[in-house]
């Protein structure tokens, strides 16, 4: 919810923008100069922006048979742990290490650096049942051994390759406010990343 006001936020903002572009030029500001402070004042606001998370959950049952007390002569038990693991995993970029340039003369918006997907996994892992015997407990080891297990398992859950794709089209769609309004003030968008597909804009 608060990343839907933000896009709204600054979807607003660029239409404000574009409404000063009327005032600037009726007052005789050069039109090179408006257009230039206009595009880098807008970019300046960018912040650090999420954009992408994605929740995974899974159940995980562990089963251990030993010997009761160890012993050969004894029948052997077994003991069963089900474990619920929630993981999130979250792509963001920080938007300070883009690299936009602004050419003024020929008035062309030039994508020359893109942040790198900086991607976080956070896992938790809660037990839903335990059985077990009193000659045949669970130990805090066997806890810990398996809860870390579980947390492990879910990460791999993650397809981190599709996440960084999905997160690249989220990040088009956020910087596309301000490829709209370098278009409105007739620049080109170039991208030298070779990242984004511009020509539908």
């Amino acid at each position: 919810m608060n990343y839907i006001k933000q896009i709204i936020g600054f979807s607003l903002g660029v239409i404000i923008t574009l409404l000063t572009i009327y005032f600037f030029k009726n007052f005789g500001k050069d039109e090179a100069n408006t257009d230039y402070y206009i595009l880098t004042n807008q970019i300046s606001k960018m912040n650090k922006m999420v954009v992408l998370e994605q929740d995974f959950s899974s159940m995980q049952k562990t089963k251990i048979t030993s010997k009761l007390l160890g012993l050969d002569v004894l029948p052997s038990s077994q003991k069963e742990l089900v474990i619920f693991t929630k993981a999130k995993a979250q792509v963001s970029y920080d938007l300070h290490k883009m690299k936009l340039e602004v050419d003024s003369a020929n008035k062309k918006l030039i994508i020359k650096e893109l942040p790198n997907a900086d991607i976080k996994i956070f896992t938790d892992a809660e037990i839903s049942s335990l059985d077990d015997s009193f000659f045949d407990r669970f130990s805090q080891d066997d806890f810990k051994r398996i809860t870390a297990n579980a947390k492990k398992n879910a990460e791999k859950t993650v397809d981190q390759a599709k996440l960084r794709s999905e997160g690249r089209k989220q990040l088009l769609q956020n910087l596309n406010d301000i490829f709209v309004l370098a278009k409105a003030l007739k620049y080109e968008v170039v991208d030298d990343t070779n990242t984004f597909d511009l020509s539908k804009l």
